[in-house]
This record gives structure tokens, C-alpha cells and sequence, in this order.
């Protein structure tokens, strides 16, 4: 019996059967040798059984011994043929449903890295993450067993009912009745065991979150003593879970012994009915043989296709979830402008409606004209935002949580496309650029700093992929991060795991500061990149950014006021606005918001 999984049927079943035959028709001529190799197979079981017949009725009852043991090879060589074409289909079906998923795997991987951040923000890690695993899963499991499972159960069912009949329509009608019992009874169950499997699979997930929860509060836990109540709270859902699913598993577990007895009781009943039939005159001994048999194996195709439908209902709805991610659409790619580079200076090319190519020089001068923008259209974040920076300068943006900081990188970097105004990038209208060419002349380093499983030197070299050893080491001596990765027993070739765990808060972020060096960027960003870094660390790194970003534009995001104040412009944000700017001179002078928040006469939250 195959294995029941908790999802739900799929919405759309035929426009996700068309996505997946798409991808089955790529290997058609694989599938239809499989299809004919189950065919035979099975035919070869049916009509082995019915060989039964003449032997026994030609060759055994009148005694002729010799041409019994010729028939008896005759169908060895049948059953042989269909175990060879059963060893065939098995191992066929393995290699080509895994050719399958791995494209289906690596089309989604793809495509997921062409979706728009607003996807990433509308749905879980845990949610995109189960599309790679558990729902890639379930189609490899339908395509290794249901596949050949439906057409080999279609046949047997086929084949042994047609057999019936013919061997005697009589006493076939006995076999209708059980087999539609079967049936009923299947249904009622399947329906019954559905609902609690479903149930089994939602508290299940109630566990799996309340317990991940647990694991990474433990500390929160500890300093306010919650370890009683929530204890009780685990004991409460583990209790539900254990009531859904021995539901569950009762209902399941009592399918097949149900079947089973039934099936015997169908065969008992057969076999007397027929044992008459034979002493009247009304049906031969080799018929009655042959018919018992098809009897013993009647019942066994109807269960195994009901579960492998329910089974193939439970992957498709997986593949719906895999096919609807992958029918998401795509960031828009409008431009045509790109980035070019040339001893190791940068310039735009653009080319005009003549034809021609022009070459503008990338100065790093961003301006935003009347922007307007919400990560939902009633609730703007930013309003009517006028501002510029000139080449070479420092910006840094100040402010509550919440005025729009942030907001601002992330439209520079076309991260979301604004609601009305326009953004130009030395003159260029920021659309007019391709995004991969924008984003490559950005550099940006974010508070919450990620690392890659690899070593030190992969993670800084992820910034350029082409740098040199020499290239990693001088990008980390101008984050200040060269002297302690000397001090790690493997140096730059020390391995780092889970996000880089085995390293503090501070060391990850100077990592990610080197990874925005070594990417040599005419722009950089900094989104509160110096927040867990000490303030003697943090001035090292400003003289090592103010060498390497000479005569380029740099924005910065800083909580901490005194990381700001040799910014040549200070924007101060309320509420989506700009209601200040200037340096930390002329505001001070003006003795508005700003000089309330460096003073402390308000707090920056």
C-alpha cells in the first residue's frame, strides 16, 4: 500500500498534469518502453494463469506427461520474460524519473533566482523551501512506483476480469459482488482515513514550529523561567498529534486486512460455488483451477490502484505548488543601458534609437524626483522623496524605524519598482539600466550579514569571483579583518558553517565589509554595517572605505549618530518625508530633529 501524505488535492489538476507531461514528454520515448515493458509484464502473470486450463484439462487429466513438461517450460519461459521486462521497467523508471525531477529541480532553482524580493517577502523560507524538498520529493516517489504502479494495476484488473468472464460468466457474478464491496469499502475508509491524515499533518506542523521555537529561545526561556508552561504547552499539541493520527493510522492500518479477508472469503465462496459447477457438468477442472486463481489476485490491483490514485492526487498537489512558484512571475527587465569597464575605470553604454553607442562616465551621481512608494499601493513609505547625491559624496540617512531608510537602498538597487517619480543614475533613468549591470556597480553591506558554507577566503571572494589571493587579503586588511582570520588556527582557509556561527557578530560583519572591498564597486552601501563593530574598529574601517571609495558615492544607514558626522550630506527621515539635510554642522547649527536626536532630547526609535 502506498504510503498517504497530508497535502491537499491540487486546484488546478489539468493545467498541472500539462507542466508535468511537458516535462515527461522531454523523455516520451523512455516512458512508452516503460509502458510496454509493464504491459508485458503483467500480461505475461495474466496469461500464465490461464495456461492453467489446457494443462490441466490436455495434458494432466488424460496423462500425457511429456507434453505437460513442455507446456510447463513453455510458460517458465513466459513468467521469465515477465520478470526480465519487471527488472527492465523497474530500473528504466528509476533513471528516467530522476533525469526528470533533476530538470524539474534545476528549472525551479532558476527560476526562483529571477523572482522579484516582494515573492521572498510574501512567503516563508520554510514555505520556498519545502518546494526543493518535500514536494520535489513526492513527485519522485509518484514517478518511481505510481507511474507503473496505475498501468500495471489498469492491466491486471483488465486482464483478470476479462479472464473471469470468460472462463464463466456465472460464477463471475460472485466476484462482481465482493469486488464492488471492495470497492465501497475502500472509499468509505480512504475518505475517513483523508481526514484524519490531514488533521495528523497540521498538528504535526503545530509541533515541528513549536518546538523549532523552543530550540532557538532557549536563553528567553531560561532568564524568564517558562520552561513549566511551556511544557504543558508541548504536552497539549503532543497529545493532539498522538489522537489525529492513531485515527489516522486505524483507519490506514485497516484497509489491506479488511481487503485480505474479504478476498479469502471471496475465494472460499468461488471455490465452493465452483466445486459444484464442476460435479454438475458445468464448468471443467482447468477452468475451475484457472479461475481461482485470478480470484486469489483480483482483489489486490483494486486496492493498489485506489491507493496509487490517492498517492499521484497528493504529488500532483505538489507539483501545483512547484509549477505555481515557477509560473510566478519574473522581475520585469526593461533596460538596455549597460555597465562597462575598462582599465579599471567604469562607463554606461547606451545605445540610441540610430543605432549608435554612447559611453557615459559612471560618476555614482543618484537622484530621486518626486518618489512615491509603498510596499502596498494605500500605504505609501515614502512621499514625494526629492534627493541627490553628487559624485563622490557621503550620504548618510537618519532616522525612526520605519521613516524609509532603508526603503531608499532598496529602490536604488531596483530592489522594488517606485509608485511615481523617477530615479536617475548619472542622467540615466534607473529603468532605462539592466538590472544585473546596476546592481553590479552597487556594493552593499546589510546589518544582517550572511555567509556561505565554505572558507573564509570563498566568502570574501564572493564579492569577485575572479580576485586573487592576494586580491582576498588586501579587501580584508582594509576591513580591518585580516588580524584576527590570522589568528584562526587555517587562517583564510578556515571553514565556516551555519551562517558562520563559529565566528562573532562583529567578525562576520568586517567579512562582509571585505566582500563589498573586493568587488572594487563605484557605489557603496552600508545598511547599519558597523553595528555589532566597537567604535576603535569602526573608525579603522571608515579611513580603509574612504581610500577605497575615493571620488565614488557612498550612502550609509547608522543608528549611531558619530558614524555619520563626516558625512558631506545628512538626510533626516520622519515618516516617509525628508524634513532635514545638510552636515553635521549645519544641523547641529539648526537645532531641529537632528540636533534632538544627537543630544538625546528624542530617541532615534
Amino acid at each position: 500500500m502506498a504510503k498517504y501524505v497530508g497535502y491537499k488535492r491540487p486546484v488546478h489538476t489539468k493545467k498541472t498534469v500539462k507542466q508535468l507531461l511537458h516535462y515527461m514528454g522531454i523523455h516520451k520515448w523512455a516512458m512508452m518502453v516503460i509502458a510496454i515493458l509493464v504491459m508485458i509484464g503483467s500480461g505475461a502473470n495474466i496469461m500464465g494463469t490461464y495456461l492453467l486450463k489446457p494443462v490441466i484439462n490436455q495434458y494432466l487429466l488424460p496423462g500425457d506427461m511429456g507434453g505437460f513438461f513442455t507446456v510447463l517450460l513453455g510458460m517458465g519461459g513466459m513468467y521469465l520474460c515477465g520478470v526480465l521486462a519487471t527488472f527492465a521497467y523497474n530500473q528504466l523508471m528509476v533513471h528516467t524519473a530522476q533525469k526528470m525531477v533533476s530538470e524539474i529541480r534545476r528549472d525551479l532553482f532558476v527560476h526562483t533566482q529571477k523572482l522579484p524580493l516582494p515573492y521572498f517577502d510574501a512567503h516563508t523560507h520554510g514555505e520556498l523551501m519545502s518546494r526543493f524538498t518535500n514536494d520535489v520529493d513526492t513527485i519522485t516517489e509518484a514517478l518511481n512506483s505510481s507511474f507503473t504502479m496505475l498501468i500495471q494495476s489498469f492491466v491486471m484488473i483488465t486482464g483478470t476480469v476479462a479472464m473471469l468472464l470468460i472462463l464463466s460468466i456465472r460464477l463471475s457474478l460472485i466476484v462482481v459482488l465482493f469486488l464492488a464491496g471492495m470497492v465501497l469499502f475502500i472509499r468509505f475508509n480512504g475518505k475517513r482515513s483523508k481526514k484524519h491524515f490531514n488533521e495528523q499533518q497540521m498538528y504535526l506542523g503545530s509541533m515541528n514550529g513549536f518546538i523549532e521555537e523552543m530550540v532557538d529561545g532557549q536563553k528567553v526561556e531560561k532568564v524568564f523561567h517558562h520552561e513549566a508552561a511551556d511544557f504543558e504547552e508541548f504536552c497539549k499539541r503532543n497529545e493532539a498529534l498522538r489522537e489525529a493520527s492513531t485515527k489516522a493510522l486505524t483507519h490506514a492500518e485497516m484497509t489491506v486486512p479488511t481487503i485480505v479477508s474479504l478476498s479469502y472469503v471471496n475465494y472460499a465462496v468461488s471455490a465452493c460455488v465452483g466445486g459444484l459447477f464442476v460435479l454438475g457438468g458445468l464448468m471443467d477442472l482447468g477452468s475451475l483451477a484457472s479461475y481461482l486463481i485470478y480470484v486469489r489476485q483480483s482483489a489486490m490491483p483494486f486496492n493498489q490502484f485506489t491507493q496509487q490514485m490517492n498517492f499521484l492526487l497528493s504529488a500532483l498537489a505538489g507539483a501545483e505548488r512547484i509549477f505555481d512558484m515557477m509560473n510566478a512571475e519574473v522581475e520585469n527587465e526593461q533596460g538596455s543601458v549597460t555597465l562597462k569597464e575598462e582599465n579599471g575605470e567604469f562607463f554606461w553604454e547606451k545605445t540610441e534609437e540610430n543605432g549608435e553607442k554612447t559611453e557615459v562616465p559612471l560618476k555614482g551621481d543618484v537622484r530621486f524626483h518626486d518618489v512615491t512608494f509603498g510596499y502596498t499601493k494605500d500605504h505609501p513609505v515614502l512621499k514625494n522623496i526629492s534627493l541627490y547625491a553628487k559624485p563622490g559624496q557621503k550620504i548618510a540617512f537618519v532616522g525612526s524605524t520605519g521613516a524609509g531608510k532603508t526603503t531608499i537602498i532598496n529602490l536604488i538597487n531596483r530592489f522594488y519598482e517606485i509608485n511615481s517619480g523617477t530615479i536617475t543614475y548619472d542622467g540615466i533613468n534607473i529603468k532605462e539600466i539592466k538590472k544585473e549591470d546596476l546592481r553590479r556597480s552597487l556594493s552593499m553591506v546589510i546589518q544582517d550579514t550572511h555567509l556561505f558554507t565554505g572558507t573564509i577566503a570563498d566568502n570574501i571572494r564572493y564579492g569577485r569571483l575572479d580576485a586573487t589571493d592576494e586580491e582576498v587579503k588586501a579587501a580584508a586588511k582594509i576591513a580591518n579583518a585580516d588580524s584576527f582570520i590570522r589568528r584562526l588556527p587555517d587562517g583564510y582557509e578556515t571553514m565556516l558553517h551555519g551562517d558562520g556561527r563559529n565566528l562573532s557578530q562583529g567578525q562576520r560583519q568586517l567579512l562582509a565589509i571585505a566582500r563589498a572591498a573586493i568587488a572594487r564597486p563605484p557605489v557603496l552601501i552600508l545598511d547599519e554595517a558597523t553595528s555589532s563593530i566597537d567604535t576603535r574598529t569602526e573608525r579603522l574601517i571608515e579611513k580603509g572605505m574612504d581610500a577605497l571609495m575615493e571620488n565614488r558615492t557612498v550612502f550609509v544607514i547608522a543608528h549611531r549618530l558619530s558614524t555619520v558626522r563626516n558625512a558631506q550630506a545628512i538626510l533626516v527621515l520622519e515618516k516617509g518625508t525628508i524634513i532635514e539635510r545638510g552636515s553635521h554642522e549645519e544641523l547641529l547649527e539648526a537645532k531641529g530633529r537632528y540636533y534632538q536626536l544627537y543630544t538625546g532630547q528624542c530617541e532615534m526609535e
